[in-house]
């Protein structure tokens, strides 16, 4: 169940699914407003503001990626997508604009409820400061700049660690080349080849992957870039 008070604003403007949504997330104990274009989400927005928006890119009004957009200018909100079966370019540019996940349709109210749940737990956690991460056979340490994998400690160069650390503060945000060469190079593809980062990505793979042709950690996302799988 979720805490009391989590509010969710879902934006679709099909009737039937935004009842089904309020019944079944309220039922998981959210308190969820649902409104069906990007002006009444906009003044949602205002007068109550979420803790996580719920957008369907397929809105019959307003492009939803133009709503995405000024989400992203606006506010830091955790944005999950939906969207239909033919909607893939939509999808890469949603997660390039930076939305945090998605869905695609047809789905059960229940997977949407886990992944808003995980969401919401990635981006609490994000919020507050961290000396280490810890997964499942992976410790990356802050402090220390240790990596362990499987109990033994690996070796990394200081460019390495933090393009580790980068992706590993954000497990399944998908990151670009350009994005990658930002926040952790501190520069830009004007500036410096974006193969740096497939090569870097290539070198980390090979140093904590038990086969780095099929990671279980370093995931590409064809035609976007690359995530941290947890």
């Amino acid at each position: 169940m979720a805490e009391n008070g989590t509010r969710i604003l879902v934006v679709d403007d099909d009737g039937d699914v935004r009842n089904v949504l309020a019944r079944s997330l309220g039922a998981d104990g959210y308190v969820v407003d649902a409104v069906p274009d990007g002006a009444s989400a906009r003044q949602a927005l205002s007068s109550t503001p979420p803790d996580l928006v719920v957008l369907d890119l397929g809105l019959a009004s307003e492009d939803g990626l133009d709503i995405l957009t000024h989400l992203r200018r606006t506010t830091e909100l955790p944005v999950i997508l939906l969207t239909g079966r033919g909607d893939e370019q939509d999808r890469i540019l949603g997660l390039k604009l930076g939305a945090d996940d998605y869905l695609v349709k047809p789905f059960s109210p229940g997977e949407l409820s886990a992944r808003i749940g995980s969401v919401l737990r990635r981006t609490q956690r994000s919020a507050a400061p961290v000396s280490s991460y810890e997964f499942p056979d992976l410790r990356v340490d802050l402090i220390t700049r240790d990596v362990i994998v499987r109990g033994d400690h690996v070796q990394m160069t200081a460019k390495e660690f933090d393009l580790l650390a980068f992706l590993v503060a954000s497990p399944r945000q998908v990151f670009d080349r350009e994005q990658l060469l930002q926040q952790v190079w501190s520069s830009s593809s004007e500036w410096q080849d974006s193969a740096t980062v497939t090569e870097y990505i290539r070198r980390v793979r090979r140093k904590i992957e038990a086969d780095a042709d099929n990671p279980r950690w370093l995931k590409t996302v064809r035609g976007v870039g690359y995530r941290f799988e947890p």
